[in-house]
């Protein structure tokens, strides 16, 4: 499908979908968790940011050499196959709708921080999160151009700010506080290893660019441009916050902490930072929750063009945007929002963000292998650091994927299972449809 340039995303709005995927809700919580950890963490932003970067490196080749609707699904289906390329498409597809349940339940925790009676009332907890993801829902409706506008609008909001904190934070640090002591019995390998897969988390997304290609001008130069300066850029504002909160709370206040990033802002500079460093994580989180409705419908879009998914994921409306598709995705997210109105049904939610994670890391593993294929074809110039990179970010991928633990790659091997009967029925039809009428 070809785009007029009224309607595409140029670099600017690519490099925001890159950015505003990444930062989401998870970096304003990072901090406490990596406390354990001291000055250790930043070895692991280390460990991660490296392998971020490798992945970005794939993906930015990827599409110079594949550029396609549905980036992770393309690649994986010209490089590997079709029913590889139906199970990364599956599997993103419940990742998102089930993770977008989990970021809109994040914005509501910021909103109680803002306006407290919303703490109060269930009700009115779960009422916000579904009018979060209604209402992005129906900027995506309205048009892609929209959606991507929105982006560019709340990752400016989130990554202004952020990196203002960085850069003026810095002069406000305690150098003796960093310390490289650990609260914990694991060795100096096993702390790194382990705060860098706490990091891991935090670098999910290095994807987005690519997969609403059709809708990037010229996507061959903008989404390699697009993914490699929104990692960099991500990676920088994320160490950057680290060393500050790591300089400014103490250790011991840092692991109880709820909003560390708020916390040092308030230390720095009074309350009034604090209350606006978490108005920023609540933009943060729902800029996230915007792109990921973005992707979700563009992913199925590209696997129901190619009849490996239900048709009704590739009808588009008079603005060009895949409807069905997105309004089935919000309506399965608002189902599983209101499985938490019940605390019975709690345990629900967390099994399906469990699931979600493997989801997410497979179509890293696919299209480090796929990228092995196109260095290899004669297609581009065979190069000793390509294939070193290549190789990188594929082991990177199966550690990321091994550190999401066994149960999330178990239930995750089991959603992909799952997956066979719809690929099986798809197939069934479009035998039907390709077998000439005898009658």
């Amino acid at each position: 499908m070809k785009n007029n340039k009224s309607t595409s995303f140029g670099l600017a709005i690519t490099t925001s979908l890159v950015i505003g995927t990444m930062i989401g809700s998870g970096i304003f919580l990072l901090p406490a968790s990596l406390a354990a950890y001291g000055g250790i963490g930043l070895f692991g932003w280390l460990f991660s940011a490296l392998g971020a970067i490798c992945l970005a490196w794939v993906f930015a080749k990827l599409s110079q050499w594949q550029p396609g609707l549905g980036g992770p699904y393309h690649y994986t289906r010209i490089g590997i196959g079709e029913f590889p390329a139906f199970l990364v498409a599956w599997g993103y597809w419940i990742s998102i709708w089930t993770g977008n349940a989990a970021i809109a339940m994040a914005a509501v925790s910021y909103s109680k921080l803002l306006y407290p009676p919303l703490a109060e009332s269930t009700m009115m907890s779960t009422s916000l999160a579904l009018a979060f993801i209604w209402l992005f829902a129906s900027i995506n409706l309205l048009g892609v151009r929209e959606a991507g506008l929105t982006q560019l609008l709340t990752t400016c909001f989130k990554a202004i700010p952020l990196i203002a904190f960085g850069l003026i934070g810095i002069f406000f640090i305690d150098i003796e506080q960093i310390t490289f002591e650990t609260t914990t019995t694991e060795s100096l390998p096993g702390s790194i290893i382990a705060a860098a897969a706490l990091w891991l988390w935090a670098f999910l997304g290095i994807e987005s660019a690519s997969i609403p290609a059709d809708n990037i001008r010229e996507p061959k130069k903008t989404i390699p441009r697009a993914t490699i300066i929104g990692v960099l850029l991500v990676a920088i504002v994320y160490l950057l916050g680290f060393v500050v909160v790591l300089g400014v709370i103490p250790a011991e206040q840092l692991a109880k902490s709820d909003g560390p990033f708020a916390d040092a802002s308030t230390i720095i500079w009074g309350s009034w930072a604090g209350i606006a460093m978490t108005f920023v994580a609540l933009v943060s989180t729902l800029g996230a929750l915007n792109g990921l409705i973005l992707m979700g419908g563009q992913m199925p879009l590209a696997a129901a063009r190619d009849k490996l998914f239900p048709k009704l994921f590739g009808r588009l409306n008079r603005r060009s945007t895949p409807s069905l598709g997105i309004i089935l995705s919000a309506l399965l997210t608002s189902t599983l929002i209101l499985t938490t109105v019940s605390k019975n049904l709690l345990g629900i939610f967390n099994f399906a963000i469990l699931l979600s994670t493997t989801s997410i890391l497979i179509p890293y593993v696919f299209c480090s292998a796929a990228a092995f294929r196109f260095q290899e074809s004669g297609k581009q110039k065979f190069k000793a650091v390509s294939l070193i990179i290549i190789t990188l970010a594929f082991l990177f991928s199966l550690w990321a994927l091994a550190g999401a633990g066994q149960e999330a790659v178990y239930w995750g091997f089991i959603l992909m299972l799952l997956g066979i009967p719809v690929y099986t029925g798809l197939k069934i039809a479009s035998d039907k449809q390709s077998q000439p009428d005898n009658e």
